[in-house]
């Protein structure tokens, strides 16, 4: 008969299957827990570096708030009595001292702070260290943190934690001998100019190159009140995380199709969540130059400090992102330096960081400079000028106050002062170039007026370079500034006007100045002007160079601060109205044969916003409505028609190689 299980029977089985089945797991997990190998890592590692060439330090070091900062101390191996050369920045230490897995020092330097030829040989105590919230320092970070007042009402800003930062280093580095010098580019070259506000008496001398001075009138932010709208990812790297790891997206391989997707910056800023950031929303609350921007500009602050240390501004010609800032503060400073000891400026060939970054500073773009302009000045400007300061019993730097070099005739000059011709700190005399009927220049009043006109249309910006344009920070970002403008002056959007070829040289030095006559069918608009050297078409010296178009200064005013860059205001339609204002500095030298250009647009996207050419309150928030068509008159003719005042001076500076 057939076996039959009862359902008391079933249960028993079905328990005693499970147990057996429990037991064997349990064996098995005790098998595996009693073959488990221990790690082999240890808790704590310390590295062997009995072979390195430096020791490293990594200290928190604690600020007057309790603040601790990390800073990293790169100290050569059997230094004594060595000097400290220190940068502050928001962009990691550790990036900056870990570039090569190698024991010398020369190899870990990296980053546009770094001149490690002139650290190493020098023999200098290199000192990197984060800002406040940045990275593993502690604290609360804030771009560019304003000095203590009423935009920073706290116990501390840069200036404080520097002076508290060196206070320890003579304390607690033994092979130093007590004096510290503080370099530094960009973000890190503000910070080098905060730190001479109330400097520490172990302080003796300070390089800021290509710094951050005024956000609004023309570094990083604004440019006369235009958004630079390629720094949107910028802001968005810095601000979102600590440590800088949640990096900007882009659907678009070209930057000109994602900034014309979202319309307004304001919408772009929301589709990547930028509401969160506070830096974002304050440029969103100060469009215009208010006290926000004015009281943090650095040349006004330093303007009402004494120049009580020694310092070298280093400004580039070329520089694609500070260009304003470093002529500044030698304009607000230069009537402080009342015995012309103190105050020292190098104005280089360069982009942004280019003379400490590039290992080639014999070129930029297509440009060719016969000389390796980033060595010659590391070791023949910087390396003497730091170790005056800084090393027990160095000889005398035998640097000029001012050592500009004189693009076109490709030299350097040693100089009494900037501009060339001036003695201290002065303004030529500006010469006016005028526009003329049939799209010409000349330097003779025009007894014929009349105006040339374009039509502006917000649907097809301008792009500021050949597409496809690739976003901030790329690998062709540095050297827009010297690229070949002929594919600008083919649009019918922009007015081209030219001088006839140029019998002898003519040398201009200083700050251009734009005097613009100019109506629009709307109530806002921008408008940008160009300075440039047009070679002549066959150039058998560098033939690729053959009807090369060289912006030597160009920049733009967005037109809603034409009475006032506090208060914005719209335009009156179809009026001819003036519009003044001021061009990056020149040190350029226009040779024979080749012509002057001046162009002039009203879009330079997406390096900079569109201006819907509608006034509305905020153009951050622009509505696709308004932005709209707007037909551009140029006026000239007699002498209140439009030109461009260049600073000419004789073509006769002294050269130093």
């Amino acid at each position: 008969m057939k076996y039959r299980i009862t359902p008391m029977k079933y249960r028993t089985l079905r328990n005693a299957a499970l147990a057996f089945f429990l037991m064997l797991v349990g064996s098995q997990t005790q098998v595996v827990g009693q073959a488990a190998l221990p790690s082999e890592m240890p808790g704590t590692f310390i590295p062997k570096t009995d072979s390195f060439d430096f020791e490293r330090r990594d200290v928190m070091i604690p600020m007057r708030d309790g603040v601790k900062l990390h800073t990293v101390i790169l100290v050569p191996k059997g230094a004594n009595r060595a000097p400290i050369l220190m940068t502050r920045t928001p962009y990691s230490a550790d990036v900056f001292t870990n570039h090569n897995n190698s024991g010398q020092l020369a190899s870990v330097l990296e980053g546009i702070d770094n001149p490690a030829d002139v650290i190493v040989e020098s023999g200098y105590i290199r000192v990197i260290q984060d800002v406040r919230g940045k990275y593993k320092s502690e604290g609360d970070y804030v771009m560019n943190r304003p000095m203590r007042g009423a935009l920073n009402q706290t116990a501390v800003d840069h200036s404080t934690d520097t002076y508290d930062t060196i206070e320890w280093l003579v304390m607690n580095v033994p092979e130093s001998n007590g004096k510290v010098g503080i370099i530094g580019t960009s973000y890190d070259g503000f910070l080098t100019l905060a730190a001479m506000v109330n400097p520490h008496p172990a302080l003796k001398v300070v390089v800021p190159m290509n710094p951050m001075v005024d956000g609004w009138r023309g570094d990083d932010w604004f440019h006369y009140g235009a958004l630079r709208e390629t720094m949107l990812p910028y802001v968005y790297n810095q601000q979102a995380t600590r440590a800088n790891d949640q990096k900007w997206w882009s659907s678009f391989y070209d930057d000109y199709d994602l900034f014309m997707d979202g319309v307004s910056a304001g919408e772009i800023a929301r589709r990547h969540g930028m509401d969160q950031l506070g830096f974002y929303v304050k440029l969103t609350q100060h469009p215009a130059y208010d006290a926000f921007w004015q009281e943090q500009a650095m040349d006004r602050v330093l303007a009402g400090h004494p120049l009580s240390i020694p310092v070298m501004l280093v400004d580039g010609l070329w520089d694609q992102e500070d260009i304003y800032g470093a002529i500044a503060v030698y304009r607000a400073l230069k009537p402080l330096d009342t015995h012309n000891d103190k105050l020292f400026m190098v104005i280089g060939p360069w982009y942004h960081g280019q003379q400490i970054f590039d290992p080639n500073g014999a070129e930029l773009g297509k440009l060719r400079f016969g000389m390796d302009t980033t060595r010659y000045f590391r070791q023949h400007i910087l390396r003497p000028f730091l170790d005056h300061y800084l090393k027990d019993d160095a000889p005398a730097a035998g640097v000029a106050t001012v050592t500009a070099f004189e693009t076109g005739v490709n030299r350097w000059q040693n100089l009494p002062g900037w501009p060339a011709g001036c003695t201290g700190s002065c303004s030529p005399k500006l010469t006016p170039l005028y526009l003329r009927a049939s799209y010409s220049l000349g330097f003779d009043v025009p007894a014929v007026s009349g105006f040339d006109e374009y039509v502006s249309d917000p649907a097809r910006p301008i792009p500021f370079r050949a597409r496809p344009i690739e976003a901030y920070g790329g690998p062709r970002w540095h050297d827009w500034l010297v690229d070949d403008q002929r594919e600008a002056s083919g649009r019918t959007d922009v007015l081209t006007f030219v001088s006839d070829a140029l019998a002898g040289p003519l040398s201009v030095s200083g700050l251009p100045e734009v005097n613009l006559l100019a109506s629009t069918s709307g109530t806002d608009g921008d408008f940008v002007v160009k300075v440039i050297d047009v070679y002549p078409a066959q150039y058998p010296e560098q033939p690729e160079m053959g009807g090369y178009q060289l912006p030597v200064s160009m920049d733009i005013f967005r037109g809603r601060y034409r009475q006032s860059l506090e208060k914005p205001l719209p335009l009156k339609p179809n009026v001819p109205l003036t519009y003044h204002f001021g061009l990056p500095a020149v040190n350029h030298t226009f040779l024979p044969r080749h012509r002057i250009m001046v162009q002039i647009q009203s879009s330079w996207f997406p390096l900079y916003d569109r201006n819907p050419q509608t006034f509305v309150d905020n153009i951050f928030f622009a509505a696709p409505a308004d932005y709209r068509k707007a037909t551009i008159r140029v006026y000239y003719g007699g002498e209140n028609g439009s030109f461009v005042g260049l600073p000419v001076v004789p073509t006769n500076g002294v050269t130093v190689n």
